[in-house]
């Protein structure tokens, strides 16, 4: 074994040009696939990381809800969040009236979110994170509050020409509001409070025409609990209206099984597409070692006249197609994690996600053995080849 391996390394080193660019095809697909997968893992991370946050909430909607499905079947009403309030394990209870407006801020018009929420329900809505941003000055909203609204940070500072500062006015539907307080920024999960404009309940009804309710939020004693009451919840309100399935209360707990379903669906096409590059890497070895046959075939020739059986010419090309593929493994692991924290500092910079690059040292080992496994077999048929060469015709090759 130590010949052999002493025997290809010394091919390589002399075919140096062609076993880089053979290598760099094995490292390109390997970095691909090990960046992907570990911004994917870093991503899941980030998003049940926020869900875990929000684990005693649960979020009903009047329609057939799943993640990344919606189809709106009605508004909820004061008694169904009455009703809600009164079921067994429930802590509080919270209404929300949204609907995109036409926004008005010195002369520019724009569409925006404009939701309708008690002051007091913020917190329970959206938890303790969601502050005024400081610096800022200003305040949240007060019962008493008439006119006035509380802003996300990109409306204050993405949505319009110029920058939304305390105390300005906007046009909310045909009506003045009085900006009274701007929300530090949240991102992630939380990134839908960054562009909403916040008014009262009351204010909210003056600019959508009706007291409807879009979204009812509770907030649980006990997480435990969780499946049960989503379930009692959705028996309580379809027997107000009168329908099967009206209402779809989703817990943080079946949220995230839902978005590993669907991460884990999207990692593996990505993973797939990453591979692409790998089978053409394999094409490449399989080519390189095809050439390197034909230019040794004398010395094939030579080997098996003094001796070598077929097994040890398969050996030794197997062997040097191994050595190439491990090389381009250990480079694409490097790539990999390379590329990983350059695209995870990428999406930060670009979409303000703190999304980190997750390295499974797993990913690392199977990424190297999946590259040695592509060298091995790309290099059978080259090997299968020179192995069964006459040793006289092979002698007399010039």
């Amino acid at each position: 074994m130590k010949d052999m391996i002493l025997l290809a390394y010394r091919d390589i080193k002399e075919r140096k040009t062609r076993t880089a660019l053979t290598l760099l095809g094995i490292a390109v697909g390997i970095a691909a696939v090990i960046a992907l997968i570990s911004v994917g893992y870093g991503f899941r991370q980030s998003v049940t990381s926020e869900l875990v946050e929000m684990g005693d909430l649960i979020m009903v909607l009047p329609g057939e809800a799943s993640w990344g499905e919606y189809m709106e079947l009605g508004r909820f009403n004061d008694r169904d969040l009455k009703d809600v309030e009164r079921i067994s394990g429930v802590k509080e209870a919270a209404a929300m009236a949204s609907r995109t407006e036409e926004v008005e801020y010195r002369g520019e018009r724009k569409m925006a979110n404009v939701i309708g929420v008690e002051p007091q329900d913020i917190d329970v809505i959206f938890g303790d994170i969601v502050n005024t941003e400081e610096g800022k000055g200003g305040r949240g909203l007060r019962d008493n509050d008439h006119r006035a609204c509380q802003i996300g940070y990109s409306i204050a500072n993405d949505y319009f020409d110029e920058e939304i500062r305390v105390n300005d006015r906007l046009n909310i539907g045909g009506k003045k509001f009085r900006v009274v307080g701007i929300l530090e920024e949240q991102g992630g999960f939380k990134a839908g409070v960054d562009s909403g404009i916040f008014v009262t309940r009351r204010d909210a009804k003056s600019i959508l025409g009706n007291d409807d309710i879009s979204e009812i939020w509770v907030k649980i004693r006990n997480i435990a609990e969780a499946e049960g009451i989503a379930d009692e919840i959705e028996e309580r309100i379809d027997e107000n209206h009168k329908l099967d399935d009206f209402a779809s209360a989703m817990t943080m707990g079946s949220a995230i099984e839902q978005l590993n379903t669907v991460f884990g669906l999207l990692q593996a096409v990505l993973v797939a597409i990453a591979s692409i590059s790998l089978i053409v890497a394999s094409m490449g070895i399989i080519n390189t070692m095809l050439m390197s046959v034909m230019e040794r075939t004398h010395e094939i020739g030579v080997m098996k006249a003094i001796g070598a059986k077929n097994r040890n010419v398969l050996s030794l090309f197997l062997v040097e197609a191994g050595l190439v593929s491990a090389a381009g493994g250990v480079l694409g692991c490097v790539l990999g994690v390379i590329g990983a924290y350059v695209i995870s500092m990428g999406i930060s910079a670009q979409f303000g996600m703190n999304i980190p690059a997750m390295v499974q040292p797993e990913v690392m080992l199977g990424g190297l053995g999946v590259a040695v496994l592509v060298g091995i077999l790309s290099g059978l048929y080259p090997a299968g080849k020179a192995s069964k060469m006459s040793p006289v015709e092979a002698v007399r090759y010039e």
